[in-house]
């Protein structure tokens, strides 16, 4: 398989890299002109046995991408977009946000249209698409919400439309939080549940919808051989409230959980992005489930097990 992927330096794209090129896959890597590697993308190209990286150049800003840097893949995969939780929400942020999403998929999609063979296009995305739904079940035929986030996540879809317009397959794929044994939305939740001294956000009983990143890159590689187009809800099959997925954390790691931070604080330290944090989405894996995707951690416990595990192993010394 030869898949080009746009966003490869980040958590899940190093992880994809790595993945697909242990499995004998090909793999072209958008890249900004003067844009330092990270560690992560650096190790990818070292695996052993690898077929090689190409590095294509391309430039969202100014609508640089060759099309013919395109022809031949099987899949392009978008994970581009600055973090969501990596500054306060400022207005200037978030035009950021959304700046960075949009600008970056209408391009992709717009050269995808171009090529003779459309390859799939798998466009990252996220469950903020159904905003702040309590204890709503939702599937990938729920309506959309209407906070900040289900509005950026709404544009950010939209610009795919110029390569489904051409006949190529599109995925959103709606991710939940992505658990990982370091980076992520865990990075800075771990080593405070390690002394002891994390617990809920706010009440608790908001449902985090959550998948590891074993089985995100895992939901990638799916989505890219199955008949799929449209949302695809990249989580696992058991929601949990954050209370519960906190304690599962905190048990792997032998230590209490029941020092809970208050929504005031969060909203003190985080501003509006603490918004997203005690949101309830309560999403459902219906398309990976109809189409026999298999999680490697399906239950809370399996995923803070292997979260622990893994951040051990990795940890300095």
């Amino acid at each position: 398989m030869d898949v080009a992927i746009a966003g490869s330096h980040g958590l899940i794209g190093s992880a994809l890299v790595a993945d697909l090129l242990a499995r004998g896959d090909t793999v072209r890597r958008l890249v900004r002109r003067g844009a330092a590697p990270s560690d992560g993308a650096r190790a990818a190209d070292e695996g052993a046995g690898a077929p090689g990286v190409r590095d294509v150049p391309w430039d969202p800003r100014t609508g640089e991408l060759d099309p013919a840097a395109l022809e031949g893949v099987d899949a392009v995969v978008n994970l581009a977009g600055v973090g969501i939780g990596d500054h306060r929400w400022t207005p200037a942020y978030k035009q950021t946000l959304l700046g960075s999403r949009t600008t970056t998929t209408s391009l992709l999609a717009r050269t995808v249209a171009r090529l003779d063979d459309p390859p799939v296009l798998v466009n990252s995305s996220a469950i903020g698409a159904y905003g702040n739904r309590k204890d709503e079940v939702l599937t990938e035929a729920s309506a959309r919400g209407d906070d900040f986030l289900a509005g950026l996540v709404k544009a950010w879809e939209n610009a795919t439309t110029p390569a489904s317009d051409a006949g190529a397959r599109v995925v959103w794929l709606r991710s939940g939080l992505v658990l990982a044994p370091s980076g992520g939305a865990l990075g800075k939740l771990l080593p405070i549940l390690r002394l002891g001294l994390g617990g809920p956000l706010g009440s608790g009983r908001q449902w985090w919808s959550w998948i590891t990143l074993t089985d995100e890159v895992a939901a990638i590689r799916h989505v890219i051989g199955a008949d799929v187009g449209g949302p695809v809800n990249a989580v696992a099959p058991e929601p949990t409230t954050n209370r519960e997925l906190t304690r599962a954390l905190a048990r792997a790691l032998h230590r209490p959980a029941v020092l809970a931070v208050p929504r005031f604080a969060l909203r003190i330290a985080l501003g509006q992005f603490a918004g997203d944090l005690v949101a309830s989405q309560r999403a459902m894996p219906g398309v990976l489930s109809r189409t026999g995707f298999t999680w490697t951690h399906a239950s809370p416990q399996d995923a803070a097990r292997w979260v622990v595990e893994a951040n051990e192993v990795s940890a300095p010394r």
